[in-house]
Formats: structure tokens, C-alpha cells, sequence
């Protein structure tokens, strides 16, 4: 399942504004430093994938990584679009370096 908080779903309708509404797929992307992790773009659904939509936005997922990752809950906070699943990733960038050692 796929489930869209209320600002979420006011920020993608703002990018559809004048626009005409495209499916968001929603995506395991590689990343960089901080590992892998959800993000979203603009596509078609085929037939290898789920469609939930919310507020007249079809939202695509492939069914297999769905059924890894269920519940998905896409927000928006001040920071961006904030993608939760019950996928473990990355803890993000390690500044310290390559040992972690931080100054220890």
C-alpha cells in the first residue's frame, strides 16, 4: 500500500499546476554516498506494477518491490519529499571518513 499525506499530495498537485496530471513512480534508486533509497519521477505504469491513486494522482510502483517494501508513505516536510518503507537503507553520508573515526 501506498499511502500520501496531505502536503505531499498539495506540493505534487502545485507541479501539476497548468500541467497536464502524469503517473509518479515511485523507485529504489542507487544514490551516492548515503546508499540506496525511495524517490520519485514521472512515468507509465506497466503491467509489472501497482497503481494506488490518491486526490486524482496515480502513484506506480513495481509489484515486487512493493511487496518488500510495504507500507510506503510519501510526506513532504521543509526539507523535501520524505519517502518511508519498511526497507532497510543506507544511514545516509559518514563525514568522518571512510574508518568512522570521527576524532576518536
Amino acid at each position: 500500500m501506498i499511502t500520501v499525506s496531505k502536503d505531499a499530495q498539495e506540493q505534487v498537485l502545485a507541479y501539476f499546476d497548468g500541467k497536464e496530471v502524469q503517473p509518479v513512480r515511485i523507485f529504489l534508486n542507487s544514490g551516492g554516498c548515503g546508499g540506496p533509497g525511495l524517490a520519485m519521477a514521472l512515468d507509465q505504469a506497466t503491467d509489472k506494477d501497482a497503481v494506488f491513486t490518491h486526490g486524482g494522482v496515480d502513484y506506480i510502483m513495481e509489484k515486487e518491490l512493493l511487496e518488500k517494501a510495504a507500507p510506503v508513505q510519501v510526506d513532504y516536510t521543509d526539507m523535501g519529499f520524505r519517502l518511508d518503507s519498511s526497507l532497510e537503507l543506507g544511514n545516509g553520508c559518514n563525514s568522518c571518513g571512510s574508518d568512522g573515526g570521527c576524532g576518536t
